[in-house]
């Protein structure tokens, strides 16, 4: 599946401008002060799985949810699958998947852990994990997860964009979110990513 972004678009991780930066609100997490405005979903990477019916591409549940009896099923499948052939890599990803759809974040970190135990350094793989983490209110991980899915590709523009989020967001740091975000408009001026971080960079001015 591809996970690639749909900027604006409600049912991701939300986010509002609020003095003059971004306060993201999901599932496990603090929720968002009130007042948020404009939503934008943290950015998963494009990775292999399939999302829930209806789903749309990017996006996360934003509370609290149990898995639909076709993702249900579709759990059971893969996990047959690793009862037959537990270093099945492709396998151990779309479980991930399937959990990170399903808004079950420690499983799908774990999950993800086990791919790469299996094929170290997939910045798709890392970026979603990243998220995962950040869904699970671990920011200090989530970053450190970006930052390597992103050491290992430099170009690896969703990583990079999603070190931004964590940096406004959650550690208040939003110096380091500009640097962030002006290297995505370096790298990929054209993309989704960077029109996404011109908006995120004309709010932190203000």
């Amino acid at each position: 599946m591809n996970r690639n972004i749909m900027f604006a678009l409600v049912g991701g991780l939300a986010a509002g401008f609020l003095a003059g930066y971004f306060v993201f609100g999901g599932g496990s997490r603090d929720a968002a002060p009130p007042a948020a405005a404009t939503a934008a979903p943290i950015m998963p990477a494009p990775s292999l799985g399939g999302a829930l019916p209806g789903a749309t591409p990017g996006s996360m549940p934003t509370g609290p949810m149990l898995p639909s009896a076709e993702a249900q099923a579709r759990i059971a499948q893969v996990q047959a699958a690793l009862l037959a052939d537990p270093k099945n890599h492709d396998a151990w990803v779309a479980l991930g998947n399937e959990y990170f759809d399903s808004h079950q974040a420690q499983k799908a970190v774990e999950a993800y852990d086990k791919a790469l135990a299996l094929k170290p350094g997939d910045p798709n793989v890392l970026t979603d994990q990243g998220v995962m983490y950040r869904q699970l209110g671990q920011f200090d991980k989530a970053l450190a997860t970006f930052q390597k899915a992103n050491k290992l590709q430099p170009n690896h523009v969703q990583s990079l964009f999603n070190i931004g989020i964590v940096y406004a967001n959650d550690l208040d740091k939003p110096a380091e979110a500009a640097k962030a975000w002006n290297r995505v408009l370096a790298l990929a001026p054209t993309s989704d990513q960077a029109a996404q971080a011109r908006q995120m960079l004309s709010q932190l001015k203000k």
